[in-house]
C-alpha cells in the first residue's frame, strides 16, 4: 500500500492518514482506496511512489465548486468531462458513497476541476461552461447533476433547457454561455491538471488540507480511473 508522507504542518496529525495503492484502474477499486485513505494508519515512507507523470505539489483551491467542509483534513479533487462515460460512472457509482460516508460526515472536502476532452468531445467545453455558468448562480452542482443524468444531450440549446429546469435567471446564463465567459477559468482548471501530470478524465487528485489556510491542498496521489481518451 501507498501511504502518504505527511508535511510539516500536518506532522502532528496522528488520527487522519491517507494509504493507497499507486495505480487502480476500476472505478470501484478508486472507492476502496479513498476508504483506506480514511479509515486506516501507518507510518509514512519519506517518498512515496507515485502513479507515473504525477508531480506533488500545494494546490490552491481558489474559485473551484467544493463539496463539504472548508477545512476537511482529506481533500479530492475530480478532473472531469461531461462526456465522458467513466465521468458518469464515477458520478453514478462511485460519488454517492463518498458523499454519504465521508462529504457528509465532514471528513473530505471534493473539489471540481473542468477538463474537457476537446479533441474527442465536441460538447464538453460548453457543458463545463455551462457548469460555471450556473454557479454564478449557485447552481453549480445542480447543473452538474443533470448534465451527466443528460449526457447525450450537452449541445447549446439542451444546455439552455437545463437552466430552465433548474430556474436560473436566462437573462444571466444565456450570455455567460453563448459568449463563454468562464473559458479561461476552464482553460486554468486544464493547465493545472497538466502541470502535475493529470492525463485523461477521470482523473483524481487527494491529499492534506493545510489546517492553517484551507484553500492550500498538499497533493501527494493521484488515481487513474477508468480514462476516457
Amino acid at each position: 500500500f501507498l501511504v502518504l508522507s505527511l508535511p510539516a504542518w500536518a506532522a502532528s496529525t496522528k488520527d487522519e492518514v491517507l494509504a493507497l495503492k499507486a495505480q487502480v484502474t476500476e472505478m470501484q477499486k478508486d472507492l476502496a482506496e479513498i476508504k483506506k485513505m480514511l479509515e486506516e494508519g501507518a507510518k509514512a515512507p519519506a517518498n512515496p511512489p507515485q502513479a507515473a507523470g504525477f508531480r506533488p505539489q500545494t494546490v490552491s483551491i481558489g474559485t473551484s465548486p467544493v463539496k463539504g467542509n472548508d477545512d476537511a483534513t482529506v481533500t479530492i479533487i475530480e478532473f472531469s468531462d461531461y462526456q465522458c462515460p467513466f465521468c458518469a460512472r464515477n458520478y453514478r457509482e462511485v460519488l454517492p458513497i463518498i458523499q454519504k460516508e465521508y462529504i457528509d460526515t465532514g471528513k473530505v472536502k471534493y473539489v471540481m476541476r473542468e477538463n474537457p476532452l476537446i479533441s474527442i468531445h465536441p460538447n464538453a467545453t460548453n457543458a463545463s461552461i455551462a457548469a460555471l455558468c450556473a454557479k454564478d448562480q449557485g447552481k453549480y452542482w445542480e447543473m452538474h447533476d443533470i448534465m451527466f443524468d443528460n449526457q447525450k444531450q450537452l449541445g447549446v440549446d439542451n444546455l439552455k433547457s437545463y437552466a430552465d429546469e433548474l430556474g436560473l435567471d436566462r437573462s444571466q446564463f444565456d450570455p455567460c454561455l453563448d459568449n463563454k465567459e468562464h473559458a479561461k477559468s476552464v482553460s486554468k482548471d486544464m493547465a493545472s491538471g497538466a502541470k502535475m501530470g493529470v492525463r485523461g478524465t477521470p482523473g483524481f487528485v487527494l491529499g492534506l488540507t493545510d489546517p492553517s489556510d484551507p484553500d492550500k491542498v498538499d497533493a501527494q496521489v493521484f488515481i487513474k480511473g477508468a480514462q476516457g481518451t
